[in-house]
């Protein structure tokens, strides 16, 4: 029966040849694509569906497949199989070169050459590439921009199309590319799982679905190492230094579908012996560690110990004179909580000051660096993300920059020029925001602090730990072996602030004050509402017209909408897409660039999604489109007082930013912040979170949503649990 109904289908299949009018969607991940094909014998285009590894307005496409019935779409070509074919008319080589396709021609040259060369365009440029020359406004090292492309575009075709049937986009076949060369079919044929540790973006699915493509067992050993790696590599991402072993062979058998445990164990056996992983036995279930984790866990507690085992001598008397003249003369009283901490900074060889809003951590930094600076101790003053060092400048006065700028990354290496070997040049180093410090920028830092010097690490312990694996902070309060100073006091003045009042009821596990607008006056309001879309609605227009109206803020500077997650009606993603349409619409001059389904505009908030070193722009960066150049294929993104150039090749980088998830919000305060809470975040909702996203905001909150949301993140703590080793490596 089955085969018949398969000899039926082949039988209907047929095959239409058109050119790409535009591309309506496409999924980088699993080349899913709709698009819509001017071909001949339709007077409109007909839209066609299919996965295809990429495709370019101007294209031509001879496509074989199956004519569907869509219910709400009418008619479609579903394409089975696919080809590209040069374009057949001058109308689709305009609009193929011009496309985007080949850096150094936009739709303005484009147009220019084809107007000059005509049908023969494609030919010229495949073989007297110096007849371009001939085009006005073309000049020399333009033409050596589009040859390079060209070229790069011929190289890598025998690997699209060997790519192209294990579903690989052309996005990652050109890093495989670019990674291997011509080696690149080679190794991809022979060592498949290369590619998920050498190749950025590619990960262990990818790999093993063109290993498995290519005859790999199940359960082949090669396999199961590199799924063992993958599923610590995922824990990591989790924020898990290291997994239990049962929990390692659990995960691994589930993610690999491998029916015997006992070949992972063995399997796993093997990567100890050769040490490719690591293992700490002496607990009650055995750690398994990637060493990386492993070695910084190991360098942090032992530079810690070698710093605390170095006592330093001070005059306590003249430290606390000198608060008392401090005090007078900036007309301000530290609470004894404050100068108490103030200190223990100043005799300490390393310090933890941590407290929630309100206990004055931002004047006691302030005064403890003045009072360095006065005992003739050099300072350096560092923050883990650009806008924490902004702040952190602002509020002492003194220079302050991103923990990378201080070890000075260098992205030749991809390493920190500050080690051992050549330690930071400073008495103390100062570092705010350390919740947002992972175990691996942990080590680094430490690897740079002088064995003479002090360091004085600030956070606030009760925020969202840090996106990378570890509670570095956490783990060095609860070891019970550094120094910290607690501020627990809430001042005056911030304890009529509501916003404060409910960061700590919801610290305390005590459901928040809800006050809505229009009942009194408050700097923290709750909306309710049940449905996504309503709130999505709401926040439309409390972030378009009713805080600016009533408060005065800029919606795109000043108020920042903040998700609990990315999916769903109320993800950051979905209200990104509707924020866009409501503060920054089209329009005359506003040049727009699409990729996918993704269109970016100039005058769009967009925020980086991963750290990019040699632009020196880092993972949370936000910042707005200020120009965009469809011939030079560049973007101009404005970082606070930085311009930043992007190539085509990194706009994967950034997404809108309208609204961001509370994680990525770390380190970062803004006027203004909007919360949609609703039982779709469920997967994510936990105290912390809640937390964290009220304390980012300085004066004015806005929550919509359910109230139902708050209390589940009101009980959930088990989110915050991670598999860390560093407490106990300190105690050890």
């Amino acid at each position: 029966m089955a085969g018949k109904e398969e000899a039926a289908q082949s039988s209907a299949n047929q095959t239409i040849t058109g050119s790409v009018e535009r591309v309506t969607y496409h999924n980088e991940q699993n080349g899913y694509t709709v698009l819509r094909l001017l071909t001949q014998g339709h007077s409109e285009p007909v839209t066609v569906t299919g996965n295809f590894s990429s495709v370019s307005p101007g294209e031509s496409l001879r496509l074989t497949g199956l004519w569907t019935a869509h219910p709400q779409y009418g008619d479609q070509f579903k394409a089975l199989d696919y080809a590209v074919v040069r374009p057949a008319t001058i109308a689709g080589i305009q609009k193929y070169l011009g496309s985007g396709l080949i850096k150094g021609v936009g739709p303005v040259t484009a147009r220019r050459i084809v107007e000059h060369f005509g049908d023969r365009t494609l030919d010229v440029i495949e073989s007297d590439i110096s007849r371009l020359a001939e085009v006005k406004g073309i000049a020399r090292k333009r033409i050596e921009m589009i040859q390079k492309t060209w070229q790069e575009q011929r190289a890598i075709k025998d690997v699209m199309v060997f790519l192209q049937s294990h579903s690989v986009s052309t996005h990652f076949a050109v890093k495989i590319f670019k990674q291997y060369g011509n080696d690149a079919i080679s190794v991809v044929e022979k060592t498949p799982y290369r590619l998920a540790a050498e190749v950025y973006g590619i990960g262990f699915r990818t790999a093993d679905q063109i290993a498995r493509n290519l005859g790999m067992p199940v359960d082949a050993e090669e396999r199961m190492r590199a799924g063992l790696q993958h599923v610590l590599l995922e824990a990591t991402e989790e924020g898990h230094c290291y997994l239990p072993s049962p929990e390692l062979i659990k995960r691994s058998t589930s993610a690999l579908e491998v029916e015997d445990p006992e070949k992972l164990n063995a399997a796993l056996e093997k990567m100890l012996n050769d040490g490719l992983l690591k293992i700490e036995e002496e607990i009650e279930e055995k750690a398994i560690y990637l060493p990386p984790l492993w070695q910084s866990e190991r360098g942090v507690a032992r530079r810690l110990r070698t710093l605390l085992g170095k006592p330093i001598r001070v005059d306590a008397r003249r430290i606390e004179d000198w608060l008392d003249r401090f005090n007078t003369k900036r007309k301000i009283e530290l609470s004894d909580e404050q100068r108490q901490a103030i200190h223990r900074a100043a005799a300490e060889r390393v310090l933890v000051l941590t407290g929630g809003p309100g206990t004055g951590k931002t004047s006691t930094l302030r005064a403890m660096v003045a009072l360095f600076h006065a005992m003739g101790r050099s300072v350096l003053l560092a923050s883990p993300t650009g806008r924490a060092a902004q702040r952190l400048s602002e509020i002492t006065g003194r220079e302050a920059m991103t923990i990378h700028r201080l070890l000075e990354f260098d992205p030749s290496k991809m390493s920190f020029k500050r080690n051992e070997e050549w330690p930071l040049e400073a008495d103390v180093v100062i570092v705010d925001e350390a919740s947002m410090i992972d175990i691996i920028l942990a080590n680094n830092l430490l690897k740079a602090v002088h064995p003479n010097s002090q360091l004085v690490l600030v956070g606030d312990v009760d925020q969202l730990p840090s996106v990378g694996p570890g509670t570095v902070l956490k783990d060095l309060i609860n070891s019970g072996v550094v120094p910290v100073a607690r501020l627990t006091q809430v001042f005056r003045q911030a304890a009529e602030s509501l916003i404060v009042q409910n960061a700590h009821r919801i610290n305390r596990g005590e459901f928040p004050r809800l006050i809505k607008p229009g009942e009194q006056t408050s700097d923290c309001y709750f909306i309710e509402a049940e449905e996504p879309d309503e709130i999505v609605e709401l926040i439309v227009k409390s972030v378009a017209k009713s805080m600016p109206g009533r408060f005065g803020y800029d919606p795109m500077r000043d108020i920042q909408v903040l998700a609990p997650m990315n999916r769903g009606r109320a993800g950051a993603n979905h209200l990104n897409d509707v924020l866009q349409s409501a503060l920054n619409p089209p329009g005359a001059g506003k040049t727009e660039l699409t990729r996918g389904n993704r269109v970016l505009r100039a005058g769009d908030k967009v925020i980086q999604r991963v750290n990019n070193y040699k632009l020196e722009v880092f993972n949370g960066d936000v910042g707005t489109i200020e120009h965009i150049d469809l011939e030079d294929q560049m973007i101009a993104v404005r970082f606070a007082d930085r311009l930043v150039g992007y190539d085509y090749a990194d706009v994967l980088d950034l997404a809108h930013g309208f609204a961001v998830s509370i994680h990525k919000s770390q380190g970062s305060e803004y006027p203004a912040v909007v919360i949609p809470l609703h039982m779709q975040h469920f997967l994510m909702l936990s105290r912390n979170l809640l937390y964290t996203a009220l304390t980012r905001a300085k004066k004015t909150v806005v929550m919509i949503g359910m109230t139902k949301a708050i209390g589940m993140a009101m009980h959930n703590l088990e989110a915050t649990r991670r598999f860390t080793g560093l407490a106990r490596e300190l105690r050890g």
